[in-house]
């Protein structure tokens, strides 16, 4: 099992988990975090640190295509160990669907 990160984050982009995770595994783009599954410890004290819900365990049913999308970036996007300023406006995005059709960007620029 590994935690992934998945649309809740898309435009809110919080970093409360990147503080807390204890091997450095989340990695940024332009407007999302993603873990990489392979330095993911799966200890866990990410997922309750989101206030979002953005983080899950691969093992909840339809976590494939993050799976898939949180491998991807973690090889292309820039690690993150630190936490920065959120995006201003990212409460507005909060509650927002539907938000990888509308917002993903994949690269950092």
């Amino acid at each position: 099992m590994t935690y992934v990160v998945k649309e809740e984050c898309i435009k809110c982009k919080l970093l409360d988990c990147v503080e807390v995770c204890p091997v450095d595994c989340f990695y940024e783009g332009k407007n999302m975090l993603v873990i990489k599954p392979e330095e993911c410890i799966d200890c866990g004290v990410c997922e309750p640190e989101c206030p979002v819900d953005a983080i899950k365990p691969d093992t909840e049913p339809g976590m494939e295509k993050w799976v898939e999308i949180n491998t991807k970036y973690s090889e292309i996007w820039p690690n993150i160990n630190q936490k920065n300023n959120p995006p201003p406006d990212g409460d507005n995005y909060r509650n927002e669907k539907n938000k990888f059709e509308k917002y993903f960007k994949e690269n950092i620029e």
